[in-house]
């Protein structure tokens, strides 16, 4: 099941992305702490992805790397991106940094596992945030679907849930939504079904 809003969000940087459609646009899979399990209906909901970010909690170095290998590189350019998270195993840790912070069109992005939401992010975050300055701040841990806007450092903030089965989250999620140049926008949330 999806549900979408037709809001967007404008963003003032310089034009990178890895990957676009015809028109400039980038479709953007979003998942996080998949904690070992990861659902076939995964890539099938983001089969029309051109990128996959995964905000941490892999659960383990397999899982990691089918994702990666479905959404391999292309034309030089990275199509999975991922953090670490806290039971992650230094297997993961080896491979895929605490932190990301990049570009994905106009749009400077920061990728972090633990970050708190608007307003309240942890201190090791707020650093970050006034740091980088980031567009789109993206978090995992809390296993918290959350999509909201930080008014007050110019910042959209996006938790895509838990897609996997530890926890205590009720509903497994994902998001999936689009970078168009500026803006952030047809943002759709999926349930992928009950924990």
């Amino acid at each position: 099941m999806s549900r979408g809003f037709a809001e967007s969000l404008s963003a003032d940087s310089a034009f990178s992305c890895s990957l676009r459609l015809k028109n400039n646009m980038t479709r953007i899979g979003l998942i996080s702490d998949t904690h070992g399990f990861l659902d076939e209906a995964v890539f099938k909901h983001f089969e029309n992805c051109d990128e996959v970010w995964h905000a941490g909690d892999f659960g383990d170095i397999e899982l990691a790397n089918r994702l990666s290998s479905y959404w391999p590189y292309r034309n030089g350019q990275t199509r999975f991106k991922g953090v670490f998270g806290n039971i992650d195993g230094n297997d993961i840790k080896t491979i895929y940094p605490e932190q990301l912070v990049f570009m994905c069109e106009a749009v400077k992005v920061l990728l972090r596992h633990i970050g708190g939401s608007p307003p309240k992010y942890n201190p090791a975050t707020r650093k970050e945030l006034a740091t980088h300055q980031p567009l789109l701040f993206i978090s995992g841990h809390s296993h918290i679907l959350k999509v909201m806007y930080d008014a007050k450092i110019n910042c959209l903030h996006m938790n895509p849930g838990a897609a996997g089965k530890h926890g205590w989250h009720k509903v497994r999620t994902l998001i999936r939504f689009v970078i168009d140049g500026k803006e952030m926008k047809d943002c759709e949330v999926i349930e992928l079904g009950k924990r």
